[in-house]
């Protein structure tokens, strides 16, 4: 039986907290040996929580690991993953990969140039509803699609509102998830447009491949309880839905696919397709949006 993948965690803020720090150190795939923050006290604590050690010196981190996952804000993210791939560490990264195109192709510059394995955790992808949805999406003919994502966690003083996301709103925040998931179930886009205010509501039209229209709503101060996640396609058919709800066994399973993937994708060599350059795409669809 082969290693588990040694890997650091960057970030001690709420998403490593209740959803990174867990993660990786449940999984079986890989060993969580420790976490680095700005902050090296935050950083401790969140690795005592994990049997993990705090690093104050972050290429002391990079050293004893495989790979790096972070949980940071995107602009951070990118300006110390590309020092770990020039370390040769293996990428886990957030979305966006950047807060713009520059900082994210700087990242997928440095994956290529380094040959180092990328994997981005556009959460949903991983989802075992989404990735039955995407495979009957497949033989769906589709002639237009609807998506929603509408949520409270960008309301100021929400566990969640982080001061990029407060600034830079849903656009970069919940784009990456619905512009990755309509193009991956409808088609490649070509052309998209962008209408409204980040911070409070906006709206995107994307045309497809082929022709075919979507349309997606986008809200992170919009307070819903529970959050609206839906995509809807449209065709000759019928009509194919998803709705996404916080499904405790969906979760689970998306917490356990997304390390032991990465695991997979470092032992095999050959990569994973949501890897930078998925990333740096995506950031490309969210600058022409934002134009």
């Amino acid at each position: 039986m082969e290693s588990p993948l040694r890997i650091g965690l960057v970030g001690a803020g709420p998403w490593a907290q209740v959803f990174h720090g867990p993660m990786l150190a449940a999984s079986p795939a890989v060993e969580l040996v420790g976490v680095w923050a700005r902050r090296a006290d935050q950083a401790a604590r969140v690795a005592s929580r994990h049997g993990a050690e705090g690093f104050a010196d972050l290429d002391e981190l990079f050293a004893r690991c495989d790979a790096v996952a972070f949980a940071v804000p995107p602009d951070v993210q990118s300006a110390l993953a590309v020092r770990a791939a020039d370390a040769g560490r293996h990428l886990l990264l957030d979305k966006p990969l950047g807060l713009d195109v520059a900082q994210a192709r700087a990242v997928a510059d440095a994956v290529r140039a380094n040959g180092v394995v990328s994997q981005m955790v556009l959460t949903n992808r991983y989802r075992p509803s989404v990735r039955a949805f995407l495979a009957d999406a497949e033989r769906f003919e589709v002639h237009g699609a609807r998506a929603a994502f509408v949520a409270g966690g960008g309301i100021a003083g929400a566990f969640f509102a982080t001061p990029w996301r407060l600034e830079h709103g849903a656009l970069l925040d919940l784009g990456p998830h619905v512009l990755d998931l309509l193009e991956t179930a409808v088609g490649p886009i070509t052309a998209i447009r962008g209408d409204g205010d980040p911070r409070r509501w906006i709206g995107l039209t994307c045309t497809h491949e082929g022709g075919v229209v979507s349309q997606a709503a986008l809200s992170i101060t919009t307070p819903v309880s529970p959050s609206v996640t839906r995509y809807e396609l449209y065709g000759p058919t019928g009509s194919l839905v998803l709705d996404l709800d916080d499904d405790h066994h969906d979760r689970e399973a998306t917490m356990a696919t997304i390390p032991a993937e990465l695991a997979a994708a470092v032992a095999s060599g050959h990569g994973h397709p949501l890897d930078a350059a998925r990333g740096l795409h995506l950031q490309e669809l969210l600058a022409a949006a934002a134009a």
